[in-house]
């Protein structure tokens, strides 16, 4: 499966079964080996934002209620370089949404967003997660893009997340944020290709939906294992 493939549309993905064996069954209590993995929860992604996710603000307070039941919590932020490889604007004649080919291969092209150390690439100010103990940030290095909080879009950079949590002796991870067929879902994804008992909450999250990737993001999860849950399920 390659990373950039996400965006082919196709009718069949509107017509995606999951298999019930992969949902929760009643309720998950995370244990101390669990973490809570908060994706890019940050204004570029907010109403008002660069490249706003509809529905983006709804997340927080779902975020926030989930917290104390973690011990662990990790954040992550996009955080990208002024002119990336992913802007659109980067690229003579393109336009946001289309696509590129990058020597890594198929990159989708994003409006200029999230960019180091402006405020719009800051995490949401209503956020509230008090015992995250790590900021991931990605997606830093000017020609590659880093949608997975694992691994870059080269499938070869590790950012170091798994070797962290692994030291702290994390078993599962409950997934949150934005977007879900982004951001979310190849975090998701690689948390499993790592190793890890993987929940995504799916009202914890917000996709962008760009011609069937929610439905195509869902589809791929679940063939690899990864459990679709909501917040109610978690005790």
């Amino acid at each position: 499966m390659q990373r950039r493939t996400i965006l082919h549309a196709g009718a069949a993905l509107g017509l995606v079964a999951f298999a019930p064996q992969l949902f929760a069954a009643g309720k998950v209590k995370p244990a101390g080996n669990s973490a809570l993995i908060v994706v890019d929860v940050q204004n570029c992604f907010l109403d008002g934002g660069t490249l706003a996710v509809k529905g983006g603000n709804e997340v927080i307070p779902v975020i926030n209620k989930l917290a104390p039941a973690f011990e662990n919590i990790v954040v992550t932020q996009d955080w990208h370089t002024a002119g990336h490889a992913s802007f659109a604007s980067t690229h003579s004649g393109k336009k946001p949404f289309e696509t590129t080919q990058l020597k890594y291969g198929t990159q989708v092209l994003w409006p200029d967003h999230c960019v180091l150390g402006t405020d719009d690439a800051g995490l949401a100010k209503d956020l509230v997660v008090p015992t995250a103990q790590l900021i991931i940030r990605k997606g830093f290095h000017k020609d590659m893009d880093s949608y997975s909080a694992f691994e870059e879009a080269d499938h070869k950079t590790a950012t170091g997340l798994a070797g962290y949590l692994k030291a702290r002796r994390i078993k599962t991870v409950f997934i949150t944020g934005l977007a879900t067929d982004f951001c979310v879902a190849w975090t998701a994804m690689d948390a499993r290709k790592a190793g890890f008992e993987v929940y995504v909450i799916e009202d914890a999250t917000r996709g962008i939906d760009l011609n069937g990737s929610l439905a195509k993001a869902w589809k791929d999860m679940t063939a690899k294992g990864v459990k679709r849950i909501q917040s109610t399920d978690i005790a």
